[in-house]
């Protein structure tokens, strides 16, 4: 069976993926998210499965984790929310989090549910790529699952080409070596940045996320990769709009 991921990449150029933390605003809005986004006109979806303790986010995606895990939000929680998603969905669908709660949960128990579900990868940051190679791929090759890796601007040539081997689906190519958050453009050193991954020509498509939140940062990042992710500026969006507005935000996008 083909991946919803790859079809994208395929058949699409300028790819907005959106990412937002599930069970925020509300605990119970996250079908309505997904369905609003499709509608709406994303291509790509990106579920964060809400963390204590998430490293690489910035504030706009700590607060709207930490309030998620207030309103009760768990992995069982989310997978009971995505059950039947596809009868409606046909998008690809990502969970990104952090290991440890996919552990606490059970590996393998993770991936029979996101295999049920149609959940199409993960992104995974603090699960190291030899690690993923050692122990789980051959797990998450069995469930029809994609894992994407990041990159910095600090990644070595070395290392961007081992993860280019390594990956599936796209490179999650982020902006800058800060957290995620709100940025109005892009400064010279980030356009260098990705004017050299670009000319890398790998064999893998990127996708820039970090810093994308308006019209024109998402062109900026779409002229040197596969497209980008928002994730701080929908959830702002969805702060103060809520999700009957979210088709005005795609619009301001696009």
């Amino acid at each position: 069976m083909k991946n919803r991921i790859d079809e994208v990449f395929k058949n699409k150029k300028k790819i907005l993926s959106i990412y937002f933390s599930a069970g925020h605003p509300n605990l119970e809005d996250t079908t309505s998210i997904l369905k609003k986004l499709q509608s709406s006109g994303a291509d790509m979806i990106e579920i964060g499965l809400p963390f204590s303790d998430p490293l690489a986010d910035g504030p706009v995606i700590q607060k709207s984790s930490s309030k998620a895990l207030r309103n009760g939000m768990t992995t069982e929680k989310l997978f009971n929310q995505l059950e039947g998603v596809r009868k409606e969905i046909n998008i690809p669908l990502i969970i990104m989090g952090y290991f440890n709660p996919i552990m606490q949960y059970g590996v393998e128990k993770f991936c029979e549910k996101c295999k049920l579900i149609g959940i199409d990868g993960l992104i995974i940051p603090d699960l190291p790529v030899s690690v993923y190679k050692d122990d789980y791929k051959e797990l998450f090759d069995k469930h029809g699952l994609y894992n994407m890796f990041l990159i910095t601007p600090q990644t070595s040539v070395e290392r961007i080409n081992y993860i280019d081997k390594a990956s599936k689906g796209f490179i999650y190519m982020v902006s800058s070596s800060g957290v995620t958050g709100v940025k109005s453009n892009f400064n010279e050193v980030q356009t260098k940045y990705f004017k050299r991954i670009k000319s890398m020509n790998l064999n893998t498509p990127t996708i820039i996320g970090f810093g994308i939140s308006n019209q024109q940062t998402f062109n900026s990042a779409s002229e040197y990769s596969s497209g980008a992710i928002i994730g701080s500026a929908f959830i702002n969006f969805l702060e103060t709009k809520g999700v009957v507005k979210i088709n005005e935000f795609i619009k301001s996008i696009r």
